[in-house]
């Protein structure tokens, strides 16, 4: 409220007689002087109260700068990521030489070869030589970037274990095979000075062959596990791939990584996928299957040294395969791996029902005289037909009674050439 003159007191307004000499006082002064220390209180608390209210403001102020500080940045990490996805792809290429330093001979992914420049803002610190890839402008061809070779570039075509849980106790009715397996993959590992006492070269692959579900994969796994040997699996099938090159290129990435993983077996399955024969009569796709199946002959006996790297192959259909794949030097030891006879059928029973809770009326071998033609595979699907029978009638242990169903409805089908997969759990 704005006070004026007027509300002041006048010093006229009051007066009053002292006591004792007489002398007079005037209380207009006195009261003046209470209203002049109450009027600075009120502007000290007033001055306290405006400080506050700046320094309220200041703190604002200080808070919206950040805010704002905060938010160029945010537009400016969202601007730059707007250009670089608006940006023109590159084209992908291989180096094949280097000429004065700015000077680059490639080959570009759609075949022909160019003389091109390096980018003077590429710092390629030694890196551009023959064979690296690169990223091409567009418009003018010039080496802006170099594309980082990736350590395990085929995770689509093959898979790669550094340990195996699996031993040759898991593995029945294969005694001799696993006997030569061992001494043409897992001696040339373990103890090369037994070969070097002799002065022999050791095998430098195996094939198995034989029918489905016989234990080939489960050979090389425990292979791979006596060893301590990376493994690495590779379905033939996705060495075929779209473009030409790609599946030549594919399989030198993996002879290159198995040396860089070595000592390491490369597990090779369904090896007819593109090992078959040659023939003439061919269209465009058979010549790409053609040009992998060259690249693998050249990388399983060419003139680079593989090192501690072994090859297992294996396949259903050994009659189909192309000679230059099967004769020694490549594929040395061609190993067969048949259906289990009936002492074999009987060990694999034993090692599938091991760990299970079986009853005391199982009769391993009656069993294996029922399962006559039966591989490792269909022995497994019995057993755990078995064990989904004896969960559906809620008992605590696989009965005799549950096998037999469980053979009945493995066997059937199989004698008749059936599918029984679809036949199961029904």
């Amino acid at each position: 409220m704005t006070e004026t003159i007027d509300d002041k007191p006048r010093s006229n307004d009051y007066s009053f007689s002292g006591i004792g000499n007489g002398d007079i006082v005037s209380e207009s002064d006195e009261d003046f002087s209470k209203y002049l220390l109450d009027r600075m209180k009120q502007l000290e608390s007033r001055n306290n109260l405006l400080k506050e209210q700046c320094e309220q403001i200041e703190s604002d102020k200080r808070y919206i700068e950040s805010q704002k500080l905060k938010y160029e940045r945010e537009t400016h990490r969202l601007q730059s990521e707007i250009d670089r996805l608006k940006s023109p792809p590159l084209v992908v290429a291989s180096i094949v030489d280097m000429f004065d330093g700015d000077k680059a001979l490639i080959r570009s992914s759609t075949g022909p070869q160019f003389l091109v420049k390096v980018s003077q803002d590429l710092d390629d610190g030694g890196q551009l030589v023959p064979g690296v890839r690169v990223g091409l402008n567009q418009q003018t061809l010039a080496v802006v970037d170099i594309i980082p070779e990736s350590d395990e570039p085929l995770i689509t075509a093959m898979e790669v274990i550094d340990s195996q849980e699996v031993d040759y106790s898991e593995i029945g009715g294969l005694d001799q095979q696993i006997m030569e397996i061992s001494e043409s993959v897992e001696l040339p590992i373990t103890k090369p000075e037994v070969f070097e006492r002799i002065g022999i070269t050791p095998p430098k692959g195996v094939l198995l062959f034989g029918p489905p579900g016989t234990g080939k994969t489960l050979l090389a796994k425990a292979v791979a596990h006596r060893t301590n040997a990376t493994f690495i699996r590779v379905v033939g099938s996705e060495l075929v791939q779209k473009y030409i090159g790609d599946g030549a290129k594919l399989v030198r990435d993996i002879f290159e990584m198995a040396r860089k993983k070595a000592p390491a077996i490369i597990f090779i399955d369904e090896l007819d996928a593109i090992a078959a024969t040659r023939l003439e009569d061919t269209n465009g796709a058979d010549r790409e299957v053609q040009r992998t199946l060259m690249q693998l002959l050249a990388e399983m006996d060419g003139f680079d040294n593989r090192g501690d790297v072994r090859i297992i192959a294996a396949t259903n259909r050994a009659d189909v395969l192309d000679p230059a794949i099967v004769r020694p030097g490549r594929l040395d030891r061609i190993i067969e791996i048949p259906l289990p006879d009936k002492d074999g059928r009987e060990t694999i029973f034993r090692i599938h029902t091991e760990r299970l809770n079986i009853g005391s009326d199982v009769d391993v071998k009656k069993l294996s005289d029922l399962t006559e033609g039966a591989s490792g595979a269909d022995i497994g699907a019995i057993v755990m037909e078995a064990g989904m029978l004896a969960v559906r009638n809620d008992s605590d242990h696989i009965g005799m009674s549950d096998l037999l169903d469980a053979v009945t409805k493995v066997m059937v089908p199989k004698a008749n050439n059936v599918d029984h997969s679809e036949n199961m759990f029904w």
